[in-house]
């Protein structure tokens, strides 16, 4: 586990750092516990148990940084001091191994229940299984150690077994091997999850404006089409571009000009009904496309955009931010036309918002359409 993380190292995903340094010292304490009898017991038991104190510390640290998450960086040091603390005055004030075995168990079911807790339901399809995986990982973990700290502690207290002692220690020992490497598994398929998820948000996202991409709104216009020719409902299309945008970047330079995009989707999506889709096609150009909606909606939807775009005059644009306008092309679906015939007239009605002098909507009405097929 400890080398797949290494070959995720290089990725930006949160938490890798963390849950490696905890394999790497879950390494050294399985060696130190395989010394037990050749090295002191300062080094095979003292040590190697504080360092698996701090792996399991470091994967819940690993998950919070992966989650955005403030780390418990105070209750996790007071629990693994408070463990530590436990196993060695059990080892040389009173000596009880199942005690010590007690006191290290206690604080790992704390920790994996904490991870468990910390780790959300996921909405996003690609992280759902990894979340879930882990999740239930982390539960089962926190209920075993909280089984076998329950049951050293009464062995303490009356050292009679209902089981064979060589079935139970078999049960801990696959629970102490196992415990490691599945959290460390969840870990790897959350972070494989992420960076599958940020790897498709950025491709169906503008990096600029953070607004869908030409890809992805053409995906869900090919959706949305299909869906109003079948149940007969409204579709609009609007084509919005802002006016005189070389002049802007020319005047104001191209950071001025990456801020009037940015703020001209960020009104946009102020506006816009909450079943709309906004999406940027291209330079200064964007789409809004308007499910369920009739000719009138449409054209009020559209109008409402326009007003909100016009930061031409102080009265328009208190906030001194730059200066520009936006004009309009506004189509309807027609029976049977194909969704290229629909842009190609929403075209029609920009280029005639343009040639009128800009900042204004026209619609694709009355002008003469292209092939419907």
């Amino acid at each position: 586990m400890l080398l797949v993380l290494s070959s995720l190292a290089g990725t930006k995903v949160a938490g890798i750092r963390a849950w490696g340094q905890a394999n790497g010292l879950a390494v050294i304490s399985l060696l130190l516990f395989a010394s037990r009898g050749i090295f002191p017991d300062v080094l095979s038991l003292e040590l190697a148990n504080a360092l698996l104190l701090a792996t399991i510390a470091l994967m819940h640290a690993g998950f919070c940084h992966h989650l955005g998450r403030p780390v418990p960086l105070r209750r996790l040091v007071a629990g693994a001091v408070a463990a530590f603390c436990g196993l060695v005055y059990f080892h040389h004030v009173h000596e009880s191994l199942s005690l010590r075995i007690t006191s290290v168990s206690v604080y790992h079911a704390s920790v994996c229940f904490a991870i468990y807790r910390s780790v959300p339901v996921a909405r996003d399809r690609r992280l759902r299984y990894p979340f879930a995986f882990t999740r239930i990982t982390a539960l089962v973990l926190a209920c075993g150690h909280a089984f076998r700290g329950a049951f050293y502690a009464l062995d303490a207290w009356e050292p009679v077994l209902l089981v064979a002692p060589d079935t139970i220690n078999l049960v801990f020992v696959a629970l102490g091997t196992l415990a490691m490497p599945a959290l460390t598994l969840g870990a790897v398929m959350m972070a494989n999850g992420r960076a599958l998820s940020d790897a498709a948000y950025a491709a169906d996202h503008d990096h600029l404006t953070g607004a869908p991409s030409r890809r992805a709104f053409f995906d869900v216009a090919e959706r949305e089409l299909a869906r109003a020719q079948r149940k007969g409902s409204g579709l609009g299309l609007l084509l919005v571009d802002a006016d005189h945008f070389k002049r802007i970047n020319d005047t104001f330079g191209h950071g001025v000009g990456d801020q009037v995009l940015r703020d001209l989707v960020r009104r946009t999506q102020e506006v816009i009904r909450k079943i709309d889709y906004c999406a940027r096609l291209g330079g200064e150009e964007f789409a809004v496309l308007l499910p369920d909606a009739s000719p009138e909606t449409a054209s009020m939807v559209a109008e409402r955009l326009r007003r909100a775009l016009d930061r031409s005059a102080p009265a328009t644009n208190p906030s001194g931010g730059p200066a520009y306008t936006v004009s309009i092309g506004l189509a309807m679906l027609e029976p049977d036309e194909s969704f290229a015939s629909l842009m190609q007239r929403a075209d029609k009605a920009l280029y005639a918002a343009k040639a009128g002098g800009r900042n204004r909507v026209v619609s694709a009405v009355g002008l003469a359409g292209g092939d419907k097929g």
